[in-house]
């Protein structure tokens, strides 16, 4: 069994075994024609019930071959133009050749004496981010598992910056006062974080939005003073940039001066739209980032990376403290006396995976222009796309883009009751899917099934776009024929 180690005796081993897999994930893009097979979850898991785990094959073309049934021939391939559902991109390769070489080597990236120079490439990757967003000297971050992680990690240490008789005292009752800020349309990922950090769900303020899914700051403004007035302590506004159901960007220049006022944390969830941090044509879309207490970016999204690549950033590295804890055999205190860089002192995470490396090859091979420029094209299809929509009788569409999301709603041409227009948009949806032909996502606006476009593949064109409405339009329609056979 020693001849699996990934060791000097077994290179040739690796090598083999390796290019075999890239072989055959190859040969699949190769011959893509569609995002899905439509296969079932009641299809696929008797496949996979029916492996006997404690039978191991011995083979790795006979693995690789049992892969192709369970797993390479029915994923999802978020590469193809016509997968245009949820915030999945598709991955540049020199990322994936980081990939590659952080998983064989394998550091992990809480200690410098486990990491050595993957600590200081992550470093100089978050001062880097900390620079394109423009918060100050002072930064510093971490790169983590997601969005939900950076946001749960920044809502832990604006708790712990709270007012002073807030931070200070102990048990439920400190925490009870205790309130977060966030838009309608703001991450679910805020709720979950307050829960965990032991806040009740009325710590959670809900804000109204404008039409066009941004907070709206007059609310924000009313909600401050009630706290201020109530005795109630604002630990946080969250602001996002690029909300999930709508790519909506929070007004953030006036975010950041109500904060500013009433000395309240401000975190940006970008996790979405921080890739016009390296846009060429639409940076300024992200204009009072730079006020930021902390920001969450997922370079998974639009920088177009593997999964997982995500940081957080704060504008003053001491708030890092807040996630500190020292053991003796792993970063102990006289380690930061003697200036050894441990990223575990700023981590919520302990063993943690090298993902700042798939950055860095990318960054190293395309530039952040050309990333930006990738994500530019998505903003501009989502942009042609509005118009595509706005000029189809067959469609509603909700909100005019900021990023490159589109929500719309399939409309019958005569007059028909709401929740069958409900049911007519969902059933589209669900055969879409189980025909493999295109891969939408849905949500409810106003209690009403929509459904929606997030564009993240530079390849995908207006002509994608109008295949796909013409399927929806199809399933959506045949469906309410039916519906009116049976009522008939």
């Amino acid at each position: 069994m020693r001849s699996h180690l990934l060791n000097d005796l077994t290179a040739e081993h690796y090598r083999r075994s390796v290019t075999e897999g890239v072989e055959r994930v190859a040969a699949h893009l190769a011959v893509t024609d569609r995002p899905f097979t439509g296969v079932t979850p009641d299809a696929l898991a008797p496949r996979i019930d029916g492996i006997d785990l404690d039978r191991p094959l011995h083979d790795t073309a006979a693995v690789l071959d049992e892969l192709e049934e369970v797993y390479l021939r029915d994923a999802v391939r978020f590469h193809h133009p016509r997968y245009v559902a949820h915030l999945n991109c598709p991955v540049v390769i020199p990322a994936v050749l980081g990939e590659a070489v952080l998983s064989a080597v394998n550091s992990s990236l809480d200690t410098w004496d486990q990491s050595a120079g993957a600590t200081l490439v992550e470093r100089r990757l978050v001062d880097w981010t900390a620079s394109r967003i423009g918060l100050g000297p002072a930064a510093d971050g971490v790169f983590t598992s997601g969005g939900t992680q950076s946001n749960l990690q920044a809502l832990l240490l604006a708790r712990e910056e709270a007012k002073p008789g807030q931070a200070g005292r102990r048990g439920a009752d400190s925490l009870a006062g205790l309130r977060i800020l966030v838009s309608e349309a703001g991450h679910f990922s805020v709720r979950k974080a307050a829960k965990l950090l032991g806040l009740g769900p009325e710590s959670v303020v809900s804000l109204p939005v404008d039409r066009d899914r941004r907070m709206r700051t007059v609310a924000l403004a009313h909600e401050l003073e009630r706290c201020r007035r109530e005795g109630l302590v604002p630990m946080a506004v969250v602001a996002t940039a690029g909300t999930t159901d709508f790519g909506s960007i929070d007004p953030l220049p006036e975010i950041a001066e109500l904060c500013e006022r009433y000395g309240v944390w401000l975190h940006v969830d970008a996790a979405y739209g921080c890739g016009l941090l390296v846009s060429p044509t639409r940076r300024h879309l992200l204009a009072g980032i730079e006020r930021a207490n902390s920001v969450t970016v997922d370079y998974h999204k639009s920088f177009f990376q593997p999964v997982s690549s995500s940081a957080l950033l704060v504008r003053d590295a001491s708030t890092l403290r807040h996630a500190t804890y020292h053991a003796d055999y792993l970063n102990p205190r006289r380690a930061a006396s003697e200036r050894i860089p441990n990223q575990v002192d700023k981590s919520l995470q302990t063993t943690r995976r090298f993902d700042a490396l798939k950055l860095w090859t990318t960054l190293r091979v395309m530039g952040a222009d050309g990333i930006g420029r990738l994500f530019d094209e998505v903003c501009d299809l989502a942009a042609e796309g509005w118009r595509m929509l706005t000029a189809d009788p067959r469609f509603d569409v909700v909100v005019e883009p900021a990023l490159s999301t589109l929500v719309f709603r399939h409309v019958p041409a005569a007059p028909t009751d709401p929740a069958e227009t409900d049911r007519a948009n969902l059933y589209a949806r669900e055969a879409l899917f189980a025909s493999g032909e295109a891969v939408v996502a849905g949500t409810r606006v106003g209690g009403r099934h929509h459904l929606k476009f997030t564009l993240l593949n530079p390849e995908t064109t207006p002509a994608d776009l109008a295949a796909v409405l013409d399927l929806i339009a199809g399933h959506a329609e045949q469906y309410l024929g039916e519906s009116l056979d049976r009522a008939s």
